[in-house]
């Protein structure tokens, strides 16, 4: 068995977290070819299958599940240690999940980083909860509810604020939505966070047939927006394609609760002063005032 290649184990590293060769290629700047190809190239050199390809994503293998948690740690511990040799504060490691960087973060990080040249941000994307001790993540944010963790301050950022959005042809196509219950005749396009089965089962729907179920949120978006179907999302991510045109809003949650997007990092005396400056900016960019958790 080869010693596994640095570069493949990086690429594995990205399409475990997003179980999705597009987003990993995306995150790592190269094609979804090159990802794939590197990952079958690990997969040759181990001489044992790390993921199952379906039709609408990857699965990991139970051998692919075990080997991944080793390869994120020593890959965290190459990061912290390439960190240590930078200056102090100018990096930032921020953890967020996949949707959430694809359809909010990585669109105006350019933005961030023309106000802030001196801070250099390292985004990872994950699905998983970030560990400040042995992560080396300066700031995570997180859809839900408020944190109540010791030790770590939190920022709310956003409402949760759901709303149903399809493609503009296909809202042409269902006609006025005058309240929830007019949706569920339609093709519902389902997320890892089930937000469409919540709402119905509260409106005493049941189950709906004929809809499609993703992992990602940013994938419900992406079906949406080639007219497949209506995806229930937080305004926050379907924002920017509602204002580009690729997205029509047909309906919206008009409910408030303390479910929404939060921003977790050390406490005060612990945070790194560039941490302090990507909460404020984020706060700016939504609008919003904080409220402190």
């Amino acid at each position: 068995m080869r010693t596994p290649n640095l570069n493949a184990l990086k690429m594995f590293d990205a399409a475990a977290r997003h179980l999705n060769f597009r987003l990993a290629a995306r995150e790592v700047n190269v094609t979804q070819g090159a990802v794939a190809q590197q990952v079958r190239r690990l997969e040759a050199d181990l001489g044992c299958k790390l993921f199952r390809r379906k039709a609408r994503g990857l699965e990991l293998t139970d051998i692919g599940r075990s080997y991944f948690g080793p390869v994120r740690r020593a890959l965290a511990i190459i990061d912290d240690a390439t960190d240590k040799l930078r200056p102090q504060g100018a990096t930032l490691k921020i953890s967020v999940t996949p949707s959430f960087a694809a359809k909010w973060l990585v669109p105006r990080l350019s933005a961030f980083e023309q106000a802030n040249p001196g801070i250099d941000v390292q985004t990872v994307a994950t699905e998983g909860l970030a560990d400040f001790r042995t992560d080396s993540v300066d700031l995570a944010i997180r859809q839900g509810e408020p944190p109540t963790s010791d030790g770590v301050r939190v920022e709310f950022l956003a409402p949760l604020d759901l709303c149903a959005v399809c493609s503009p042809g296909y809202a042409e196509t269902i006609g006025p939505v005058r309240q929830f219950a007019d949706l569920t005749i339609h093709r519902l396009l389902h997320d890892g966070h089930n937000h469409w089965a919540r709402l119905l089962e509260e409106a005493g729907l049941g189950t709906q047939t004929g809809h499609v179920q993703f992992n990602q949120t940013a994938l419900a978006i992406e079906a949406a927006m080639n007219g497949q179907g209506i995806a229930l999302v937080p305004w926050l991510l379907a924002e920017g394609d509602i204002a580009r045109g690729k997205l029509a809003e047909v309906w919206r949650d008009s409910r408030s609760g303390s479910n929404g997007y939060y921003m977790i990092s050390p406490q005060l005396q612990n945070a790194k002063p560039a941490t302090h400056t990507m909460i404020e900016w984020c706060k700016l960019q939504v609008g919003t005032r904080a409220r402190s958790g």
